[in-house]
């Protein structure tokens, strides 16, 4: 079998049982199409033949069966589907925008959390340690994964039209609301509850959408989407820091809840599925998947990132300021760290269509750990020293986020993805409700000193470095360089 096609075993043993198949290209992907033939025991026999099954150096590996067939080969990414993708023309990038504008409202709140985290600890709620003030920023990146154990599966089943509609009504008022908040518990309730729940609306349709549209050029595509979030946290902080300035807290939130309105309004009419649901898709999500082995490792992997990778997000700036440096530098490092994730998630959607996104995604975290130990924990005071961290792990970062759908979508069939994202980031939501209390706890016990929060981050990176190559040696053995 070729080294440089995506290689992995899930389903062979089902092909086993049929007949040996001839294959047609199909023009829209690598893939072959497959046409029944009648059984052939000659030495160019396709995998799955009796002859070919001794020769074949993989370990047999089998999917979960869910009851609906919804697990897939994941070695050719067309064969999981008989449908044909566009990979581009003019409805399938204006999808992609529709994307963007819905994730630039969702995703880019979503990077601005040290901005809100700097500013309401040293204002409304200065009389709260991190660690409490952490609990509303932690509530709302647990709300957003969580509540798409349900969002993800109604994708599925009814499409994004009626979940971008909620979650556009949803953000506008709970920026609204925000603005005139000044009580712990209002911003509990409007920025961790009701943001959560709008961004959960927002950003699980937006980026399965694109997964409708696309399938080899699928990483390219979601990156591109995904820039989306980078460029709200370019934007949205450096707009910020100066409104708080000049017209104050509430009518800063204010003046951003009428952008965001604004691009959500347009992204309900430009976002689209256009795949029909499975025959006997269901809105209620299934644990049965995580006995796919790969499937398991890979939301343990996606598990640990995304515990660490909230933390610098919260209290880089935070950071910053405990180190002398301005509170204009501090606002401005999160838009560093933002510059280098526009660039890590474009770069990287290319890149991931060459070597596998599970590659890409191990690689990205190697980055982290590197840039973690390396130059934040020995540099970090220093103004050089944090803003080269800043992009690399921006970079990183921004590369892992928009990588990990499409990690994803190679472990089941497109219609069912909503399910398996959803499911995945169900049980990663409660490392990001832990995550930022227990890292704020961590500099509380350091008496104000971030080293230890620090040594948390990249440890906990290693982690999923190697989470992620086990879910990939499940699936293509020790062939470290094969492409998946």
């Amino acid at each position: 079998m070729d080294e440089k096609r995506p290689i992995d075993g899930a389903g062979e043993a089902q092909d086993r049982a049929k007949p040996a198949v001839s294959r047609r290209p199909d023009p829209d992907h690598s893939a072959p199409a497959i046409t029944t033939a009648p059984p052939s025991h000659d030495s160019d026999s396709e995998p799955g033949t009796p002859d070919e099954e001794k020769k074949n150096p993989i370990p047999e590996k089998r999917s979960v069966d869910t009851n609906d067939d919804d697990a897939a080969p994941l070695s050719e990414p067309g064969a999981i589907d008989d449908n044909d993708y566009p990979e581009g023309g003019a409805r399938a990038w204006l999808v992609v925008f529709g994307c963007w504008l819905a994730l630039f409202a969702s995703l880019g709140l979503m990077n601005i959390l040290a901005t809100f985290q700097t500013y309401v600890s040293t204002n409304q709620l200065v009389a709260y340690n991190e660690s409490t003030i952490g609990w509303i920023f932690s509530v709302y990146t647990f709300v957003s994964f969580f509540l798409g154990i349900y969002i993800g599966p109604l994708f599925d089943r009814y499409g994004p039209r009626y979940l971008l509609l909620a979650g556009t009504a949803c953000l506008g008022l709970s920026l609204m609301l925000l603005s005139i908040s000044y009580e712990y518990w209002h911003f509990l309730l409007a920025f961790g509850l009701l943001s959560g729940l709008s961004s959960a609306l927002l950003f699980t349709p937006s980026i399965a959408a694109v997964g409708h549209f696309f399938r080899a050029r699928r990483g390219l595509a979601t990156g591109v989407a995904s820039t989306a979030g980078s460029v709200g946290g370019i934007l949205f902080p450096l707009m910020l820091q100066r409104l708080f300035v000049t017209v104050g807290w509430a009518w800063a939130i204010r003046i951003l809840a009428f952008i965001c309105f604004a691009v959500t309004v347009a992204a309900n009419f430009l976002v689209r599925a256009r795949l029909p649901p499975a025959a006997n898709s269901s809105i209620h999500p299934d644990v049965r998947i995580f006995a796919n082995p790969p499937f398991a490792l890979t939301t343990l992997a996606v598990f640990l990132l995304e515990f660490a990778l909230f933390i610098p997000l919260t209290y880089i700036s935070s950071y910053a300021l405990s180190q002398g440096f301005s509170q204009a530098f501090s606002f401005d490092i999160l838009t560093i760290l933002n510059a280098g994730s526009v660039v890590g998630r474009v770069a990287s959607g290319w890149w991931a269509d060459r070597i596998g996104p599970f590659n890409a995604n191990i690689v990205a975290a190697a980055v982290t750990v590197v840039g973690c130990f390396g130059v934040w924990l020995p540099l970090g005071h220093t103004k050089p020293g944090i803003i080269i961290f800043a992009l690399l792990f921006g970079f990183a970062s921004g590369s892992n986020i928009s990588l990990i759908p499409v990690a994803i979508g190679r472990l089941c069939r497109t219609q069912h993805y909503g399910r398996y994202y959803a499911t995945c980031y169900t049980v990663v939501s409660v490392a990001v409700l832990v995550g930022i209390p227990i890292a704020g706890k961590v500099v509380e016990a350091n008496g104000g000193q971030y080293w230890g929060l620090i040594v948390l981050t990249g440890a906990v990176y290693c982690g999923a470095v190697v989470a992620f190559l086990a879910a990939k040696v499940s699936v293509v053995g020790w062939r470290l360089f094969a492409v998946f």
